[in-house]
């Protein structure tokens, strides 16, 4: 009997797992997270999976309930004689936890890398880590997806005369490099200081944005302090408007009220992330038809490729 791919949730990320198994054509499949009093959790699948593809969707935001409860769905599927194991993170909590910056901290990334490989997962698939060597902490597969894949097609929706694309950082400036090539358009760097974590000490633009319709893109908005700060920054180096892609809205703290109060023409982010609440300048793309795809692929054991922005930068 040939293997069947079964999909199941989180808590955390049921809200897009539903789109992802409506995209891919098929059901969630049935488990139970039951919760106990003292606050330990504990996953019984309701079906059997024996000799299965199952593929886990849950996002490792905060808290950390998150990352604990697909560990335990991990553990439970293995002992359930599942086939292959596949964990679906569409946002890799702990990400910016890439390196030690400092003495006497830890590596997160590595960790939660750790983590899951140790807990029984097969395959990663996963979209934007904030660092992408981050790949290499893993002895399994990982499918890194690509944002570029959802907000390419929306800014070729604005038809923006006078396109010009910014990198909120050192770091996303061959990130942005890639997407500004395949718009041919021009690119500046927002060089930042910070002082301590969420917290810019010092901005500057790198590039001129004169009479410049500006996009800045980023991987992660947390705060949205950066973007918020970045935008202004180039509206007063002469751009005449910006907006922002950020595939991760984890929008913490002030984050509502940063976006808000900035001169953004609108944030447009990917549902990677359960935005806490509505703003109008907020807006939300979904993911769910390209992880749909890379599960499906993943199945059948075809290429990922396509999927990447290089393989679009090919054919275009």
């Amino acid at each position: 009997m040939q293997a069947q791919a079964k999909l199941f949730s989180g808590t955390g990320s049921v809200y897009l797992a539903e789109k992802i198994a409506q995209q891919y054509g098929q059901p969630l499949g049935r488990v139970s997270i039951q919760r106990f009093s003292d606050g330990e959790i504990q996953p019984t699948f309701l079906e059997s999976i024996r000799g299965d593809y199952v593929f886990l969707i849950q996002s490792t935001f905060s808290p950390s309930d998150n990352i604990m409860e697909l560990l335990l769905m991990i553990d439970a599927a293995r002992r359930a004689s599942a086939d292959k194991i596949i964990a679906v993170l569409p946002y890799y909590g702990y990400a910016r936890q890439d390196r030690k910056d400092k003495p006497r901290v830890a590596i997160g990334s590595k960790l939660v890398a750790n983590l899951l490989t140790a807990a029984g997962a097969d395959r990663v698939i996963t979209m934007d880590l904030h660092a992408p060597q981050i790949q290499g902490y893993f002895d399994i597969p990982v499918d890194h997806l690509d944002s570029s894949a959802i907000f390419i097609p929306y800014i070729e929706k604005l038809n923006l005369e006078n396109l010009t694309f910014a990198a909120p950082d050192v770091g996303s400036a061959n990130r942005i490099r890639e997407i500004a090539s395949y718009f041919s358009a021009e690119m500046v760097i927002c060089d930042k200081h910070r002082k301590r974590a969420n917290e810019i000490s010092s901005m500057v633009v790198i590039g001129d944005v004169t009479d410049r319709n500006v996009v800045l893109i980023d991987d992660i908005c947390d705060t949205g302090g950066t973007l918020a700060r970045a935008a202004g920054l180039l509206m007063d180096n002469g751009a005449t408007s910006v907006r922002a892609l950020c595939t991760h809205p984890v929008l913490s703290g002030n984050a509502y009220v940063n976006i808000e109060n900035s001169v953004l023409e609108e944030l447009v982010v990917c549902d990677t992330l359960p935005l806490k609440k509505t703003s109008e300048k907020i807006k939300t793309l979904s993911v769910a038809g390209l992880f749909a795809t890379a599960i499906r692929n993943a199945y059948e054991n075809k290429s990922i490729t396509s999927l990447f922005i290089h393989s679009q930068l090919r054919n275009k």
